[in-house]
């Protein structure tokens, strides 16, 4: 299994389509064996799935992800853990021990709607709170 998390100076990215590394954790028998650190070259979201799935990566952890890049994800059967920071070590071990706080309806922030107004109304209770 291959878990990679978007990385920027040892803490867990929050954008994924800005992310210019990810640290990509190769685990057996329940135990990381080896870690890397790749340069995603300036990708877009599509192109980033396209990377990883690539590498042969079976879930992300991130920050903050549009819906774009989670269809890609999904499209190239990756399993999304959105809504993580800090330690990209600690949330590793945490998603390999069951304990990993992820938000599964996690919506990136940080795009401009181009004037539509748009609000998510997600404050981290598991829906959409309009």
């Amino acid at each position: 299994m291959k878990i990679a998390v978007t990385y920027e100076n040892g803490q867990i990215f929050q954008h994924f389509g800005h992310t210019k590394q990810f640290k990509i954790y190769t685990v057996e028998n329940g135990g990381v064996v080896n870690s890397e650190v790749i340069d995603t070259n300036g990708s877009g979201h599509g192109a980033l799935a396209g990377l990883l799935s690539v590498r042969g990566v079976d879930a992300l952890i991130c920050g903050g992800i549009g819906g774009g890049a989670q269809a890609a994800l999904s499209e190239a059967g990756i399993k999304l853990y959105g809504g993580v920071s800090g330690s990209p070590d600690v949330a590793v071990e945490a998603l390999l021990g069951g304990t990993l706080g992820f938000n599964p309806n996690v919506k990136c922030d940080h795009h401009d709607h181009h004037g539509e107004g748009h609000t998510c109304g997600d404050h981290g209770c598991g829906h959409n709170c309009h």
